[in-house]
């Protein structure tokens, strides 16, 4: 029976993980909005409690878009070169950043619960030393990138070891 519980945490944990991670990221958004709407209505940002005063660069502020100019179907992209002609539609081309994050993120909730269950939570850190490492370069280039990579990596291990922890407590005794 055992065995079984095991099994479902290692679902639950790393596929309704998604989910999960994915509301966290929209509430994330509700709050920019917030201070976006705040700071076009002349109000300071700090000042509003439910407001993040984090800033995104003035060209995606100013543009009509507002700040939804570097994301592609919800993905985040940056400038390919800059100096890039724009293509038939009329815009720069974007390349893509933080990719296969949806898997990365399956692998880590996994890895995440596994370690718990197995009773090595000391492999939690190799975990995010792996992931951190794999990214540095993307995180240390774009701000953006950075801020998304640290809700999500935070919100996908936060379920994956509330997952394991009540299977391990209540489920398995």
């Amino acid at each position: 029976m055992n065995a079984v519980w095991i099994a479902a945490a290692l679902l639950t944990a790393g596929f309704v993980g998604w989910p999960v991670t994915a509301l966290v990221f929209r509430l994330a958004r509700t709050i920019d909005d917030k201070a976006d709407a705040a700071a076009s209505a002349g109000r300071d940002g700090a000042d509003d409690p439910s407001a993040d005063v984090t800033v995104d660069s003035p060209a995606a502020a100013d543009s009509p878009a507002g700040d939804r100019v570097n994301t592609v179907n919800g993905d985040i992209t940056v400038d390919a070169g800059g100096a890039a002609a724009p293509e038939p539609g009329g815009e720069a081309s974007a390349k893509r950043i933080l990719r296969g994050g949806a898997i990365i993120g399956v692998l880590e909730r996994l890895a995440v619960c596994l370690a718990i269950l197995a009773g090595q939570p000391v492999a939690i850190a190799y975990v995010v030393a792996i992931k951190g490492l794999g990214r540095f370069a993307e995180l240390k280039e774009t701000p953006v990138a950075a801020e998304r990579f640290i809700i999500g990596t935070l919100a996908s291990m936060l379920w994956a070891a509330g997952v394991a922890a009540f299977t391990k407590v209540v489920l398995l005794g």
